[in-house]
């Protein structure tokens, strides 16, 4: 006879569960954004073999988090289910221990981008999961089941088939709910701003001096450098590079590392942002991975609007310009051209090519090329006001 669950064991399963759910929707909501994320780590560990296949591994990592977090709910397969949430927290943990130990990588991807954690930060959330998780694998043949086993194995089922319908779906048409800076409605130029009095970042430097004489070593922070007026004694000597290590956080812009240019290396970030008419922009960060019918669809609609009511597109990439030139001669490309660095292009919309439309720098809407509507309801909807 099997012994009753216990209080502890109960709450366990219904944190470890909804924590596992919520994590895996959070991130299979954006399932490309992960895989950026994934790509970072293959190559902290000279894994750069598994980048082609980052897009999947995070849908599967994802499907299989929310998966096993809603058997755990509902009791089905106790065992098998306990052992994979153990694996899977040890895996967890020491990837983002030794994101916090060696500075790797700045945030884990935990919650997506819903919820910023640092490395330290989700080291902390993976060990009390660990905690949670052993005292479920103690008792894992404790764990009672809610329904049939015939009926746990057919919610099972019809879960992995959504969680992996799901994360296609939003990989083909964009997030369900856009947690980045670009999206629709947010003033671009706002959030690139850093408001009049706010502090900045405040870092403290550590010096390794040596004494000359003596031969004796010590280390000081930059305050007690100057304070002790030891940087006056000829004896001591810095070796070495300061240590730079963060105090206190400050303000930072929610957007900061977005730089628009020409292929001159002109400037244009403000006043492409600040376009009062309505135009749209098209992002391309990497043209040789773009999906080409999609540009020459969107080279059509952008003649048509230039035409018919004087709007301006503009395509954003990071290619050269050597190459981004060849290929807009190749695909007769009648829209301006203007470059960025690729890692706030990935951020602006989640496809290649993405498409904004834009006014006084608010985001009007944005589409996945998957989800770009017809011209003809573009400028009923947009144009014709």
């Amino acid at each position: 006879m099997k012994n009753k669950t216990s209080p502890l064991v109960w709450a366990a399963r219904i944190l470890v569960g909804l924590l596992f759910i919520f994590s895996g929707l959070v991130k299979i909501n954006d399932p490309l954004g992960f895989s950026y994320k994934l790509e970072e780590y293959f190559e902290v560990f000279h894994m750069t073999f598994l980048s082609g296949l980052a897009l999947t591994i995070a849908i599967a990592l994802c499907a299989l988090e929310i998966i096993l977090g809603f058997a755990l709910l509902i009791g089905v397969r106790a065992v098998s289910v306990a052992w994979g949430l153990l694996l899977l927290i040890i895996f967890f943990a020491f990837l983002t221990f030794y994101s916090a130990a060696f500075h790797v990588v700045e945030t884990c991807g935990c919650f997506g981008d819903a919820i910023p954690l640092t490395p330290w930060q989700s080291f902390s959330k993976d060990l009390v999961l660990l905690l949670l998780i052993l005292v479920l694998f103690r008792n894992r043949r404790n764990i009672e089941p809610l329904f049939s086993p015939k009926t746990g194995d057919n919610l099972l089922i019809a879960a992995t088939v959504l969680s992996v319908g799901f994360g296609l779906y939003t990989y083909n048409f964009s997030p369900v709910v856009d947690f980045l800076p670009y999206k629709i409605g947010a003033n671009l130029l706002d959030e690139m701003k850093t408001p009049p009095g706010a502090k900045p970042d405040e870092f403290e430097l550590t010096y390794n001096l040596k004494n000359k004489k003596t031969g004796e070593a010590k280390t000081m922070t930059n305050t007690d450098y100057i304070k002790t007026n030891i940087w006056k004694d000829n004896n001591w000597e810095v070796v070495g590079q300061p240590e730079s290590r963060l105090v206190k956080k400050g303000f930072t812009p929610l957007i900061r590392d977005l730089a628009i240019q020409d292929a001159q290396g002109n400037d244009y970030t403000k006043e492409l942002l600040s376009n009062p008419y309505t135009n749209v922009i098209i992002v391309a960060d990497n043209l040789d991975k773009a999906d080409v019918e999609a540009i020459d669809r969107l080279n059509a609609m952008a003649i048509n609007l230039a035409q018919n009511f004087n709007t301006r597109t503009v395509m954003l990439t990071s290619n050269s310009h050597q190459y981004t030139e060849a290929f807009s001669k190749q695909h007769h490309l009648m829209f301006e051209i203007f470059y960025a660095d690729g890692v706030p292009l990935k951020t602006m919309v989640r496809a290649n090519p993405g498409i904004l439309l834009m006014k006084n720098g608010i985001v009007i809407n944005k589409w996945h090329y998957h989800s770009m509507p017809k011209y003809d309801d573009l400028v009923k909807k947009y144009f014709q006001q």
